[in-house]
């Protein structure tokens, strides 16, 4: 069930922060699970934000340069305590637990685009990999659950002013790997008097291993 939150809630909330003059604001990481968000990570931390992770979860075979996770976000519905050190990093958040983040702080979500086919996929392939068995759903069938479940998350965050929102294909990512860093520097740079290193964003991208495609 999505959590809603009042437009109006929303608006006094985003006044609130602007008003007060903060400048900073928490840098959001999201989308499907397998469709780059990792690397969006890779990318950010090493263009000169700081990363909030806690080591738990560390590479594989499926994700060698690291995950990049923070474990409590998986708590999000009933924690929220730790948003606070949050503020002024980056941090990795599961697509279906973006509206659980309060209205009360701003945020920019960089929100990563991947066809559903490759991701549907990429998770099957992960699962083999590890002797896992999925959710049970044909893959028909789980690509129109995560196409609906995505349509409602970009719904929610339309209707939120404290939230930016940059979508970035994962294919772009892989293609042309500088110019989508370029877009994401200029996206978290704006009002915040940050200066990202665009050469290292894109050399933390690895097209080899993108290696399931739909």
């Amino acid at each position: 069930m999505r959590r809603k939150y009042g437009a109006s809630v929303a608006t006094r909330e985003f006044d609130r922060v602007h008003s007060s003059g903060m400048r900073d604001f928490t840098t959001i990481v999201s989308g499907l699970p397998r469709s780059g968000t990792s690397m969006a990570m890779q990318m950010i931390v090493a263009g000169g934000i700081a990363p909030l992770t806690d080591g738990v979860r560390t590479a594989d075979d499926d994700n060698p340069r690291g995950y990049f996770e923070f474990e409590r976000v998986k708590s999000l519905r009933t924690d929220k305590a730790w948003l606070d050190d949050a503020r002024g990093k980056v941090v990795k958040v599961i697509h279906m637990l973006v509206p659980e983040l309060p209205d009360d702080r701003a945020y920019r979500v960089v929100f990563l685009d991947r066809d559903v086919r490759e991701v549907v996929k990429s998770q099957s392939t992960m699962l083999s990999r590890s002797g896992k068995s999925g959710g049970g759903l044909p893959p028909d069938r789980l690509a129109a659950v995560y196409t609906q479940q995505l349509a409602q998350v970009h719904a929610w965050l339309a209707a939120r002013p404290n939230f930016s929102v940059l979508a970035v294909r994962h294919a772009d990512l892989i293609h042309d790997a500088r110019a989508q860093a370029a877009r994401i520097a200029e996206f978290l740079q704006a009002s915040n008097g940050l200066t990202l290193d665009v050469d290292a964003m894109s050399g933390a991208v690895d097209p080899s291993l993108h290696r399931n495609r739909a």
